[in-house]
């Protein structure tokens, strides 16, 4: 081997050291908590990819003393979280102490509400544990219990529904209360949507429906107003959203298509599901409204019966082109669908927007449901009744005629308001 070769062959090495260098430094960059955290809230991404990302960020949190436990690894689904809500989990779940330096390497900034909502959980949690007996478990000490909020409106108006509504709770035991300052019955539309972790989200009420009638524009309430004089504190949005058009479960999130037309301004709709799905804790699952509903609602099409499965109206008794909107929805989130009698024959000349026939928009409040029923069409009212004892054997089954009030455009689900409260 000549010398000029060897000469060579070591001015070649070290002209490649600073290419060396470069790539070395490019992989850790690529490599850093902060890319692999926003590779992990990234929904192009597969859920086995984003436990492979969580992976790697145990090998980067090894210099620091922290892990990600297995536990949470191979149970991590993103359900189109955003990077504060999936960082918060992290901390929260894997008890680290959301410090400034810790948020710097995986947000790139601090971000001291999110300590904030760390020490309120850590501080919740020892109450908890000073205060439960210690056979909590064995007696099934609640954790919290579900209020129904109606408009007072409501015993106003409707007295005759009003009384026997109440008298299914009062019979089961529901604690209901009356909302004041309300300026119409729908109270559904109008309150905030409570998330799985039981924040409250009062999204903006001015829907399109309400518009261009006066007498409609006067009954619309002001969502503001009624929290206020109510004693809620939400998180206010500038969404335009009514909170029927959402049912939320297990992580996910059903609205319909109506959410696009009614906030224009948002002219990126991915942004718009995006900073949704980040509100509401959940994924988010746009559904076709119905060309003939007036509102648009997704509480008169379906409902959850658990996070893989919806019911709902009949698909072979609707309109073609939902049927084939909704089969798109069932094979892109891996859902079932299970059919519901309804009906859309009743006619009246006064009330050409009424709800009667939609058997979906039933109240549910722990272990009760209450289905309406509306005695104008054959044996519908026995079918659908067996269909609910069939879908929720375990429940309890509670009818009522409350067609004075479905005249008027909605019916059960639209005049109540289920309350979380903690215990």
């Amino acid at each position: 081997m000549s010398t000029e070769f060897i000469i060579g062959t070591i001015i070649g090495v070290i002209g490649l050291i600073p290419v060396v260098i470069q790539f070395v430094k490019w992989v850790r960059k690529k490599h850093n908590l902060r890319n692999l955290m926003n590779k992990l809230v990234d929904n192009s991404l597969s859920t086995k990819e984003h436990r492979k990302v969580l992976t790697m960020m145990n090998v980067k949190l090894l210099p620091i003393g922290k892990r990600i436990s297995s536990e949470y690894i191979n149970s991590f689904v993103l359900n189109k979280r955003g990077k504060e809500a999936v960082f918060t989990d992290l901390c929260l779940k894997n008890d680290w102490e959301p410090t400034k330096e810790l948020c710097e390497k995986f947000m790139n900034g601090d971000y001291p509400s999110i300590r904030k909502k760390y020490w309120d959980m850590k501080k919740e949690d020892q109450k908890k544990d000073e205060s439960a007996p210690k056979n909590a478990e064995k007696v099934g000490l609640p954790e919290s219990k579900e209020i129904v909020y109606l408009s007072k409106l409501l015993e106003e108006r409707f007295p005759d529904s009003f009384n026997r509504l109440t008298s299914i709770l009062k019979k089961h035991g529901v604690e209901y209360r009356l909302l004041k300052g309300t300026n119409d019955i729908w109270c559904k539309d109008y309150m905030p949507i409570q998330t799985e972790s039981g924040r409250l989200i009062q999204f903006r009420y001015e829907p399109s429906y309400l518009k261009g009638n006066k007498e409609w524009e006067n009954l619309r309430s002001d969502e503001r107003k009624v929290c206020r004089q109510n004693g809620f504190e939400p998180v206010f949005s500038n969404i335009n959203l009514d909170g029927g058009n959402v049912l939320l479960c297990s992580g996910r999130a059903i609205v319909s298509d109506r959410i696009f037309t009614e906030n224009p301004e948002y002219a990126d709709k991915e942004q718009l599901v995006k900073e949704l799905s980040e509100l509401l804790e959940a994924e988010v699952i746009i559904i076709p409204a119905q060309n003939g509903d007036m509102t648009g609602h997704a509480d008169g099409m379906v409902r959850f019966v658990d996070h893989d499965t919806i019911l709902g109206n009949n698909r072979s008794d609707e309109y073609k082109y939902w049927a084939n909107g909704i089969e798109k929805v069932l094979k892109d989130y891996s859902l079932k669908y299970i059919d519901v009698p309804f009906f859309y024959s009743y006619k009246d000349a006064k009330h050409p927007d009424h709800a009667i026939g939609i058997y979906v928009n039933y109240l549910e409040v722990g272990n009760l449901i209450v289905i309406p029923v509306f005695e104008v069409e054959g044996n519908k009212d026995a079918e659908a009744i067996e269909a609910f004892k069939q879908i929720f054997p375990d429940k309890i089954i509670e009818t009522i005629n409350y067609n004075n009030v479905a005249l008027e455009g909605g019916v059960l689900n639209c005049t109540t308001w289920v309350y979380r409260q903690e215990q």
